[in-house]
């Protein structure tokens, strides 16, 4: 049987241990499931996909954060990142930059937007299914919590998104 020293060191380390996991996730980087079809086919490229167990293979992807502590790093069109909804504050959603402050948008031949300052405008990879910045306007920067580097799983996809 293990002595209370012993118990106590193992709640010491544990309680480390979740206090260093926390820390690299909430400001290093972390792990998301991708769902849905938005993004396809960068990302979810067959949702059809099925386990035997008859799960879907969802993408999980690795959400780089070193870019919001970072003065040195900017945003850039053609970065898949992670936001905050704008009318879902509890829901994140995975979207491809296209415009930055200043960029001229251009929703069809005769209706164009101006990105403002402080935010960026996002579309899906499968505009025919995505709720991005057509539907909800430009994103602000505050919402963004982190970049897709890669895809980790499912192994047969993991590949960088740089």
């Amino acid at each position: 049987m293990a002595t209370s020293n012993q118990l106590w060191n193992l709640a010491k380390n544990s309680i480390t241990a979740a206090l260093v996991g926390l820390t690299i996730s909430d400001r290093y980087g972390s792990f998301m499931s991708v769902r849905g079809s938005s993004m396809s086919p960068t990302l979810n490229p067959d949702t059809r996909t099925t386990t035997s167990g008859g799960f879907r293979l969802d993408d999980l992807v690795l959400v780089e954060k070193l870019c919001l502590h970072s003065h040195r790093y900017k945003f850039s069109r053609g970065d898949i990142v992670v936001f905050r909804s704008p009318t879902n504050h509890k829901e994140k959603n995975v979207k491809r930059i296209v415009g930055l402050p200043g960029d001229l948008i251009h929703l069809s031949s005769f209706e164009s937007k101006r990105v403002p300052d402080g935010h960026c405008w996002v579309v899906g990879d499968n505009s025919s299914c995505s709720m991005d910045s057509r539907s909800q306007g430009p994103i602000p920067l505050g919402l963004i919590c982190g970049r897709v580097t890669h895809i980790v799983w499912p192994p047969q996809r993991f590949a960088s998104l740089n």
